[in-house]
């Protein structure tokens, strides 16, 4: 089952659609260039309006709202644009919900949590991790989620369709990170001691979670942030899955990292040269 992340991230992609939208005419179109190069000399170049990121502190009677952010991104229009996307619509659901909810309908204060923070800042990948929740009544708040991967020098979002755009990739990488989340649970259930009987109805349950979460489609795996070696070349991607994506709420979120020896033979050629060995 996807988290509220996926409806995010159409929320920011159409924001940042509007956006784009609207800018003047007179503004040159953006130049791309391969990863790995810059903008050959004389090309104009786009300038961007700065984006603000201010932390947001708000406490009212119906709701408590914090929104960190700590990263750099802001010296990237382009990513600042999308993270502050991101956080304006998490903000603008929790108040909408709070100022629908009833009179009497509980006493405590909604609240959302939310925090950017830098994973990553080189000349040719960027990358940030947004984690938080947010509660409006419940046992629990939903879990808030995000990865932005940017790439200064096309002034673009790296997307996992167009990294691997090809189904076969995604039928390697399903299979790769379905046993990897196979393995890490039968550990867990391991560690947990229990009879065989409700062994056997946890790893039944929580494994057609992951068969449904690791199915080979794309959106299962648009949340992923890259490691990287020494050199800045990545040796990986690790893929990110919230709550409830692959695994019960308990379970937290889960990552899994793919190597680049699975990855290469499957990435778009344009982003071969991000990768070790590409």
């Amino acid at each position: 089952m996807k988290s509220v992340v996926a409806r995010r991230a159409a929320a920011v992609a159409l924001i940042c659609l509007t956006v784009a939208a609207c800018k003047p005419e007179a503004t040159p179109p953006a130049t791309t260039a391969a990863p790995g190069t810059t903008p050959a000399a004389g090309t104009p170049a786009v300038v961007e309006p700065a984006v603000e990121l201010k932390d947001v502190a708000e406490t009212t009677p119906d709701y408590v709202i914090g929104i960190s952010y700590q990263t750099p991104a802001a010296k990237y229009p382009g990513l600042a644009a999308q993270l502050k996307a991101y956080a304006d619509a998490a903000r603008a659901d929790l108040v909408e919900a709070a100022q629908a909810r009833k009179k009497g309908e509980g006493s405590a204060p909604y609240d959302l949590s939310l925090n950017f923070t830098e994973v990553l800042d080189s000349p040719t990948l960027v990358a940030v991790a947004a984690e938080g929740s947010s509660y409006t009544g419940g046992a629990h708040g939903s879990p808030l989620i995000a990865r932005f991967v940017w790439l200064p020098q096309q002034n673009q979002m790296l997307k996992a369709t167009d990294l691997v755009p090809d189904k076969k990739g995604w039928d390697a990488i399903s299979r790769y990170v379905r046993e990897q989340l196979h393995s890490a649970l039968s550990q867990r259930v391991d560690a947990d001691d229990l009879a065989p009987a409700e062994r056997a109805e946890v790893v039944e349950s929580a494994g057609r979670m992951i068969d449904d979460g690791t199915d080979a489609d794309p959106a299962n795996f648009a949340l992923f942030e890259p490691v990287v070696a020494a050199d800045g070349k990545m040796t990986a991607l690790r893929f990110v899955f919230a709550p409830y994506e692959v695994g019960p709420y308990s379970d937290g979120t889960q990552t899994v990292e793919v190597p680049s020896s699975v990855l290469l033979p499957y990435v778009a050629p344009a982003y071969k040269a991000l990768f070790a060995g590409g």
